[in-house]
């Protein structure tokens, strides 16, 4: 097990934890038995944490930066599982499994993430039960998420898709403030994650902007009126 992290990068570190779903609502002290078995890796754009099948070291929190987590089918296309932020875990369900990991993650852009050594919250969780009842919870969420999504991916067009993900990124969808959202990813990642082309991407924004529904400028997004595309969605 690797030695405890400096005093100086523990708070970072604590900060990083108390803000993950995971961890809510642990006191400073549970939280300083994570950060024990807890050590952080940078990683450069493009550059891969694992791959399918790697041996599991552990599960993961993004510190900063986004990691993309995905999988190739049968004729080596690209199919995004999601793509995860800062105060995000990742591959939990993977500790309980001894095939290895189930997918790829690979920096989206330059990141920093902290990862929970499986051995180490394997024997906290004997421990402490109600750690893993934590898990589950985090877990039927995710499942959840992953049912809408794939009820998405088969029954709802690209406009709705993108419009979905546009209005999850609005604080209140029923203002008719503008929203700006800086994009953290390339728009081909976007249109892997939304499960389609950059082409068909393209086309839709596009025709939101026609539509006077968004602005676009390089990165950054701008939904203009959330209240009205959020009428997309009823």
């Amino acid at each position: 097990m690797p030695n405890a992290p400096s005093t100086l990068h523990e708070a970072g570190i604590v900060n990083t934890l108390s803000q993950c779903q995971l961890f809510a609502g642990l006191t400073p002290a549970e939280l300083r038995l994570i950060v024990a078995i807890t050590t952080a890796r940078s990683l450069k754009k493009g550059e891969y944490l694992f791959h399918e099948g790697d041996p599991v070291r552990g599960f993961y929190v993004v510190q900063s930066g986004a990691i993309n987590v995905h999988r190739l089918n049968a004729a080596g296309k690209e199919q995004v599982v999601r793509i995860f932020r800062p105060g995000e875990s990742f591959a939990e369900a993977a500790l309980a499994g001894g095939k290895g990991y189930p997918a790829n993650a690979r920096a989206e852009k330059e990141s920093r993430v902290l990862l929970v050594h499986k051995d180490g919250f394997l024997a906290l969780l004997r421990r402490k039960p109600e750690f893993a009842i934590r898990i589950f919870e985090v877990m039927s969420s995710r499942l959840h998420a992953l049912v809408e999504r794939l009820d998405d991916l088969k029954l709802k067009d690209v406009e709705t898709r993108l419009a979905r993900w546009l209005i999850q990124r609005c604080p209140d969808p029923n203002s008719e403030q503008p929203v700006r959202i800086e994009l953290d990813m390339t728009k081909q990642a976007l249109a892997a994650e939304l499960g389609t082309v950059g082409e068909t991407l393209s086309r839709t924004l596009a025709k939101f902007r026609e539509a006077n529904l968004l602005a676009v400028k390089g990165k950054t997004l701008t939904v203009l009126c959330p209240a009205q595309l959020n009428e997309l969605l009823c």
